[in-house]
């Protein structure tokens, strides 16, 4: 295996071949990336690709191309598009502060005891963050398990799995709630660092968030497996019904006749709109139909009925183009003419000709916007003069 010379090396390899790195990594779940395409993003030289597959980068299986796993799962975990929780690593990291708290207890040396210090610092503060992630991680799957897993058998056992993960999670949480409160606690009368304090603070407010996180992670779970067991047993009966009728015997075996005998909906059936007519005989012989038709006047009678009104005809004047015309200000010009005339830049611009009324408001401006369009033409110096109650730097052209 031959390895990077020093990180500039790696920095540099990876820059060069980020088109081909980018590709790859974006179909690591697609496609199986063949050694032909690779070839189009190298502009085919077979040596860049030997390159990366002699410092494993990448690998070769025959005519097909892949990441290496820990360049893959280097780029999933910088980039946060793993999948793959790994709860381990928080339970690593619960030990190696432990340790490092023994060390620190036993060390006289006060050089070294602020070493371990440091490292205990660390390690909590990437507690605090793999646990957020985790958590984050581990809803993300199981959103992805219940609506894009087709086999309901394997969708119920991996929540059932990524359940489990859920309590390890836990377990670790409240692990790392018994290490900062109740245990340790010569560890922290000794270490008094204002920044472990604070990481402490901040670790504590972040497991909090994580475990109400879980409460409702674990109410999610139990409801995705308490659909799927219910469609899992409507599918169950629905296949021995088609079996049954597939085999001529639904109407021996079952019931199915009684059933939907007692059975009358209507939820396909079109909707009949049926509207009410009253007879002319009802409406002029019935008290409370002409009191009805008296009401319904009398709200009537008040109405206002607003006619549209059409607008006059546009005149003739507007109608007529005008053209409206602005000079300018062509700070490139402007820049050219200083460079050529040389000078003070403050005073070429406050006698400078703009082809119209330019106040000295707005001459200052320009001295601004030129300095900062064409810093690096010009020339400014730390001297300082003064013009009409203005303080400017003074500035020559290069």
């Amino acid at each position: 295996m031959t390895t990077f010379q020093d990180l500039k090396d790696l920095v540099l390899t990876l820059n060069r071949e980020w088109k081909l790195l980018s590709e790859m990594f974006s179909k690591r779940k697609a496609i199986d990336y063949k050694y032909n395409d690779a070839l189009e993003l190298v502009d085919y030289d077979e040596n860049r690709i030997q390159f990366l597959i002699e410092r494993e980068v990448i690998r070769e299986n025959g005519n097909l191309l892949e990441l290496d796993d820990l360049f893959l799962e280097f780029f999933e975990q910088v980039l946060g598009v793993n999948e793959e929780i790994n709860l381990s690593y928080i339970d690593e990291n619960i030990r190696n502060i432990k340790e490092n708290m023994d060390y620190f207890l036993q060390e006289p040396n006060e050089v070294r005891r602020y070493g371990y210090l440091r490292i205990i610092k660390k390690t909590f503060y990437k507690i605090g963050l793999v646990t957020i992630k985790s958590v984050v991680d581990l809803r993300r799957n199981i959103e992805n398990t219940f609506k894009n897993e087709p086999t309901y058998k394997i969708k119920q056992l991996k929540l059932e799995h990524l359940d489990e993960k859920r309590l390890v999670i836990k377990n670790l949480i409240h692990q790392t709630f018994t290490l900062v409160n109740d245990q340790e606690m010569t560890f922290f009368n000794r270490a008094r660092d204002h920044e472990l304090r604070r990481i402490i603070v901040d670790l504590k407010h972040q497991l909090g968030e994580c475990s109400h996180n879980l409460i409702d992670i674990e109410k999610q779970i139990i409801d995705y497996l308490n659909q799927i067991k219910i469609h899992g047993k409507f599918v169950e009966k629905l296949r021995k019904l088609k079996y049954l009728k597939d085999h001529f015997v639904i109407e021996a075996q079952t019931n199915i006749r009684q059933v939907l005998s007692q059975k009358d909906q209507v939820i396909f059936e079109p909707r009949i709109s049926e509207p009410l007519k009253l007879s002319l005989d009802h409406l002029r012989t019935d008290e409370r139909a002409f009191e009805a038709i008296q009401r319904i006047a009398n709200n009537h009678r008040n109405r206002i009925t607003v006619k549209m009104e059409l607008a006059d005809s546009i005149a003739t004047e507007y109608l007529d183009n005008v053209v409206e015309e602005e000079v300018m200000i062509n700070f490139e010009e402007v820049k050219n003419q200083f460079v050529a005339t040389g000078g003070d830049l403050f005073n070429f611009i406050m006698n400078y000709d703009f082809l119209r009324a330019v106040d000295n408001h707005e001459r200052v401006t320009i001295f601004c916007q030129i300095i900062s369009l064409f810093e690096q033409e010009l020339v400014i110096q730390n001297e300082f003069e003064i013009a009409n109650d203005i303080e400017y730097a003074v500035v020559l052209p290069k």
